[in-house]
């Protein structure tokens, strides 16, 4: 197989998985470290030309990281895309078996099952839940909304974040109206906007902060099987 992955945590499954298959990436697949592949663009802006280039038989991506025009380009030019939806960890687990079986996978890997295990007790008890708003970017301020991978992964740990139930996957919202919902922890990923201890903290004047790192709090792949722990851990320090 020759796969083309347009999504980073669908290029560390492929690349743990399935050595060799990966002929090309994106610009921001920065897992495993030291891939040696063609770079072919970002998520949003892929050279097309660049990926007919390398004669994939297969094009993974992502309906929400990728945009529907450049598949559709890749399928007009005859190329195998295959688009996965992941917006719960059940969902991660289930697209990931479709996808390494899809790039040539003889069996199923090690770390899924690891990873699987990992968040089968990662649900607190009731009594332990708190509240979060996590803002994913700057200028202006947007936070986590509905239907979203990362708030299935945040509720799995214990932790509803506020806008939940917003119309909107990704709303843009005042920071003052952040403040104001008065959340248990404000939580900071450093992707896609990087948030910092000297960038972002200073927004949320006497509320608890927690910077985590993004690649386990967006990231389906082999970083599932440590994301409970990592940020459980996390969590629970900017709450003490």
């Amino acid at each position: 197989m020759r796969v083309v992955s347009l999504v980073p945590s669908l290029t560390e499954a492929v690349a743990r998985t399935v050595p060799g298959a990966l002929t090309g990436a994106t610009d921001w697949c920065t897992h495993p470290a030291g891939l040696d592949v063609v770079r072919v663009g970002g998520t949003k802006n892929p050279k097309t030309e660049r990926i007919l280039s390398l004669t994939p038989d297969l094009v993974v991506a992502n309906e929400e990281e990728n945009r529907a025009p450049d598949l559709d380009a890749l399928r007009a030019a005859g190329v195998e895309v295959l688009v996965t939806e992941v917006r719960t960890v059940p969902q991660a687990f289930t697209e990931l078996e479709r996808v390494l079986a899809a790039c040539g996978s003889p069996s199923r890997p090690r770390w899924l099952d690891e990873a699987e295990e990992a968040w089968s007790a990662a649900l607190p008890p009731p009594e332990r839940r708190a509240t979060a708003v996590v803002p994913v970017w700057r200028k202006p301020w947007m936070v986590l909304g509905r239907d979203t991978f990362a708030g299935d992964v945040l509720a799995r740990l214990g932790i509803d974040h506020l806008y939940a139930d917003h119309a909107e996957r990704y709303p843009k919202v005042p920071v003052e109206e952040v403040r104001a919902a008065r959340p248990d922890v404000v939580v900071l990923p450093d992707e896609p906007y990087r948030f910092t201890a000297d960038d972002g903290p200073e927004a949320f004047p006497g509320l608890p902060c927690a910077l985590v790192d993004g690649r386990y709090l967006t990231w389906y792949g082999p970083s599932l099987a440590r994301a409970p722990r990592e940020l459980g851990a996390a969590l629970r320090a900017a709450r003490r």
